[in-house]
């Protein structure tokens, strides 16, 4: 099984972000994006789930996958590589830092606030950045 789970580690705001203080995704229709899905999973739980955990449940969201399947399909999907959440519009497009525990839970952090920053000066953190959207 291929996993996304970062241990120890803080997921910094992409280069190329537009915003220079974090803003909640905004709700776009009825259904729910995956960056809302992300944001309210992870902003509501910190260091509940780690990547795997929210990556899948956005993917068993949005396919409407039934409770009894879950275990199964999520052995599936990982049998192949996944986008980590370096590729989450939260650190691309929304000015969220994710810092990943010893066990690899994840939780957010808003760019522009004390704690983004004490963790973006933290030498004990493997530090990594957000993917680029644009290829520049």
């Amino acid at each position: 099984m291929k996993s996304t789970n970062y241990y120890n580690t803080f997921i910094e705001v992409a280069d190329d972000c537009p915003v220079a203080k974090a803003e909640v995704p905004v709700l776009k229709g009825d259904k729910r994006t995956v960056v809302a899905i992300q944001y309210e999973m992870i902003i509501s739980n910190p260091y509940r789930y780690t990547s795997d955990d929210v990556i899948f449940n956005v993917f068993a969201e949005k396919n409407g996958l039934i409770e009894e399947e879950l275990a199964h399909l999520r052995e599936i999907f990982f049998s192949k590589g996944q986008a980590c959440l370096r590729c989450s519009p939260l650190v691309k497009r929304y000015g969220w830092g994710m810092h990943n525990n010893h066990e690899g839970k994840v939780a957010l952090y808003a760019l522009g606030s004390d704690k983004y920053d004490e963790l973006m000066n933290d030498n004990k953190l493997q530090h990594v950045k957000g993917m680029r959207s644009s290829k520049k």
